[in-house]
């Protein structure tokens, strides 16, 4: 056991559930657990700290769809949950979607709108349930639409009910759309090589979807990858403001060349 001294005898008592839980408690405070200590600490602070930016995030958010709708100029409609709303960057706008926002009003002269309807949390048929019939009874036809989401219903969806939800949502979206397909957490975690396997099965689902539609899609798999050091904020899940960039670049790989073009 990785707490126990090198060479320490394991007695009966510790190899039970019981046991392990009152040795852990026992040898919490010894030198040898100090390190885990200060990291799961920090690990607690840092969950904290993303629960905070996504009520500021989510507020921003709101408060720029309101001057979206109102303006002019080309609109991008952007679906999915946290990573959309940016949460782990330094600021909204250091997240794939501010960034990305960026790269293409340098190459506009016309200021492009972002009306993010994306959640903290959402899940696939929260898509489809929340925010698709906002979409559709927008009044408007946007120029673009990305949709990026799937990750939090790794662990909450059983595997035939997500890939039908995921179809069901692909199948509704406008033509001018890019989807998003997953990033695979290999190596990533403990469990994250063992989960590398389903993710990837997941994205087979997205890419086929996509493709009978002739949707683009934003391989997140291929840039946002391995390896992950320096890519995420303190909670150990979001990306920071350098994941953000691997996954912008790869939405801007995916845009249709007529988005691209100096406008």
């Amino acid at each position: 056991m990785l707490l126990l001294r090198q060479g320490e005898r394991v007695n009966r008592e510790h190899q039970t559930p019981i046991g392990v839980l009152h040795h852990l408690v026992v040898r919490w405070g010894d030198a040898e657990t100090a390190t885990a200590r200060r990291a799961l600490k920090r690990w607690f602070n840092g969950v904290a700290f993303v629960d905070v930016q996504a009520q500021t995030f989510a507020d921003f958010w709101r408060a720029n769809n309101k001057t979206a709708i109102a303006g002019n100029g080309p609109l991008w409609v952007v679906l999915g949950d946290s990573t959309a709303q940016g949460v782990g960057a330094s600021s909204p706008l250091n997240g794939y979607v501010g960034q990305v926002m960026s790269a293409l009003a340098a190459r506009s002269s016309r200021p492009w709108r972002v009306l993010n309807l994306s959640r903290s949390g959402a899940q696939t048929w929260q898509a489809i349930d929340q925010q698709l019939p906002v979409l559709e009874e927008l009044g408007q036809k946007p120029d673009l639409v990305t949709c990026g989401i799937g990750s939090n219903d790794i662990f909450a969806t059983a595997p035939k009910r997500l890939r039908s939800t995921l179809r069901q949502l692909i199948d509704r979206l406008p033509r001018s759309s890019v989807m998003l397909d997953l990033p695979l957490p290999d190596g990533l975690w403990t469990v994250g090589s063992l989960c590398s396997p389903y993710v990837a099965s997941i994205n087979r689902t997205i890419h086929s979807a996509a493709a009978s539609r002739g949707f683009p899609v934003a391989e997140l798999s291929r840039h946002f990858a391995r390896p992950w050091r320096g890519q995420f904020a303190p909670d150990l899940f979001h990306p920071n403001d350098l994941g953000y960039h691997h996954q912008a670049r790869a939405v801007l790989a995916a845009l249709p060349p007529a988005i691209l073009q100096p406008q």
